[in-house]
C-alpha cells in the first residue's frame, strides 16, 4: 500500500474535490454510506490524485447524452474489457470536469461536448461512484479503488466516433435501456438520474 504526500500543486484539487463531495451529498445524501471512504481519504494526508497511490484515488469520466436519441457514448475498454463511459486518471491540472472532457474527446473523437446545464457554475457532478479496480501485476499495481467524479456532457449521436485504439477496443452510442441493464449497479443508478432531466 502507497501513501503519496500530497504534491502542493495537487491542493487546490483536492480542495476542488473536497468542495464538489460536500455539494454532490447534499444533493444526494442516500449515497453517504457509499462515498464513506472518499470522504476518509480526503481527510487524511496523501495525494488522493496520484496513480500510485493504491489506497485509492480520484478519477474522471465524461456521461456524453443524446437526449434527442437517448443514447450514451460509451467505450470497449481495453484493460477490463467492458463497456464503460470514457474516462481515465487524473493528469494535469485541470479542474475535474475539464478532466472528464478531455479523456472523452481523447478516447472517442468527440470534440463538441456541452456540459450539462444541471452541473451549474460548481461544476458538479451527476455521480460519484468509488469501485473496486483488480491488480495489474504488469504495471506494478496491486488491487485498489477509483473515486470516479462522473461529468454529464451532451453531444450529438451523428457525431463520427474516432476511437482510440491503443486504449479501447470500440465506441459506440449505447441506447439507455442496454446501457441501464449492464452489469455494475452505477449504470442503472446513472440511467435513473438521467430520467429525472428529461
Amino acid at each position: 500500500m502507497s501513501l503519496q504526500p500530497d504534491a502542493p500543486a495537487s491542493a487546490p484539487l483536492r480542495a476542488q474535490a473536497q468542495d464538489q463531495l460536500q455539494r454532490y451529498l447534499s444533493r444526494f445524501p442516500d449515497e453517504a454510506p457509499g462515498l464513506a471512504a472518499l470522504r476518509r481519504q480526503l481527510a487524511e494526508p496523501g495525494d488522493a490524485f496520484a496513480r500510485q497511490n493504491m489506497v485509492g484515488h480520484i478519477t474522471t469520466s465524461a456521461l456524453v447524452w443524446d437526449a434527442a436519441s437517448d443514447a450514451l457514448l460509451m467505450i470497449h475498454h481495453q484493460a477490463l474489457d467492458r463497456w464503460l463511459q470514457p474516462g481515465g486518471h487524473h493528469e494535469g491540472q485541470d479542474g475535474l470536469l475539464a478532466s472528464a472532457a478531455r479523456e472523452a474527446r481523447e478516447e472517442t473523437g468527440v470534440g463538441a461536448l456541452t456540459p450539462w446545464p444541471w452541473a451549474g457554475a460548481a461544476e458538479l457532478p451527476l455521480d460519484i461512484d468509488t469501485h473496486a479496480i483488480p491488480a495489474r501485476p504488469a504495471k506494478g499495481e496491486s488491487a485498489h479503488v477509483h473515486h470516479d467524479f462522473i461529468y454529464l456532457f451532451s453531444a450529438s449521436a451523428d457525431t463520427p466516433l474516432a476511437p482510440q485504439w491503443a486504449e479501447v477496443k470500440g465506441a459506440r452510442w449505447m441506447p439507455r435501456a442496454e446501457f441501464a441493464a449492464l452489469p455494475e449497479a452505477r449504470f442503472a443508478r446513472l440511467a435513473g438520474k438521467l430520467q429525472g432531466l428529461r
